[in-house]
């Protein structure tokens, strides 16, 4: 077991003179230290008639029971899984990150330790990968999740898609397979704001969807309440999307187009004797034009600023505290 007091900028894919595994799994894990047992077997189970030759990741968010315990447990029981503990809870897509910094395999699985998420489903992902896919995301085709959050869920892709303006399949998330070189470009992308799903699109490859049974959840419950839900979906459309400013640019203008038109409306009142103080017509036609210039022009520098005083601080996306590796 070593431990580093941060983790420094990723090295490149030959930094490791070991053979690279066939198949690395990451998957994160907050607070489902009873279900760990069973995700370990089952990735076996559905990894051994592929090959031989696999690792599991298995990236401890700072859980707050017994997974760290139950990693190290596995990982003496077999040199296949290895641990990273991180010093605390950097989010479920940083810990994502930091299990890809650390793969060595050729293709690379990523999936919650939940169980929803079905390592029984690995074969079929792979399977498609070899006919020519850098990416084979695994689509839900039937979400076990309470009506509120499939309803949360499907509104948040949708206001993520016109954000964006890309696709967004709100079926579909961490769960897929990925060629190595994929996962490194998704890697090379250091930015402090971090969604799995939006990064893998972003840097393209060849990719494809694969229906999967979604199991439901028998362990614990989701870390996402809803005002976490609500943070990461700030987060993800102002990271990676500029339609908020834009949009904040079109306010901005129409409010000053439509005060263009307020002159024509205190010119009546003027003419009908319902305005009575001098000068008041030229001062709220003023008052609204310049309004809605300051707005424009906040909304553009605030936000680049914003975003530049972010990642101008590079701090490193996660820390790991303790680390477990063959």
């Amino acid at each position: 077991m070593k431990t580093t007091a941060s983790q420094l900028p990723r090295e490149s894919a030959t930094h490791s003179a070991r053979s690279p595994a066939r198949i690395s799994v990451v998957t994160p894990v907050y607070n489902c230290a009873g279900c760990l047992e069973q995700l370990y077997e089952r990735l076996v189970a559905s990894l051994s008639p592929i090959t031989d030759d696999f690792e599991i990741l298995m990236v401890n968010d700072a859980s707050t029971d017994e997974c760290w315990t139950v990693i190290v447990g596995l990982a003496a029981r077999d040199p296949r899984v290895r641990g990273i503990n991180l010093s605390r809870n950097f989010g479920q897509h940083a810990a994502i990150t930091a299990g890809l910094d650390k793969t060595r395999g050729e293709w690379i699985v990523v999936l919650d330790c939940d169980l929803q998420d079905r390592p029984e489903e690995i074969p079929k992902l792979y399977a498609k990968a070899t006919d020519g896919f850098d990416v084979v995301l695994a689509r839900r085709v039937e979400r076990q999740d309470r009506a509120i959050r499939r309803l949360a869920s499907r509104l948040f892709y949708r206001v993520l898609s016109y954000m964006t303006g890309t696709e967004q399949d709100g079926a579909i998330a961490n769960f897929g397979i990925y060629h190595r070189r994929a996962i490194e470009a998704v890697c090379s992308i250091r930015e402090s704001y971090r969604y799995f799903p939006v990064m893998v699109r972003w840097v393209g490859f060849k990719s494809t969807a694969v229906d999967v049974v979604h199991a439901p959840r028998t362990v614990g419950k989701s870390s996402y309440d809803f005002s976490k839900s609500l943070k990461l979906a700030y987060d993800v459309i102002i990271s990676f999307s500029d339609k908020p400013l834009r949009l904040a640019v079109k306010l901005g203008m129409t409010i000053a187009a439509l005060s263009l038109l307020l002159p024509v409306l205190i010119v009546y009142l003027v003419l009908s004797g319902d305005v009575l103080v001098a000068g008041w017509a030229s001062v709220m036609a003023s008052i609204w034009f310049l309004a809605g210039l300051i707005i424009t022009l906040l909304g553009v520098v605030g936000t680049y600023l914003g975003r530049a005083f972010d990642e101008a601080k590079k701090r490193p996306i996660y820390i790991i505290k303790e680390e477990i590796d063959d």
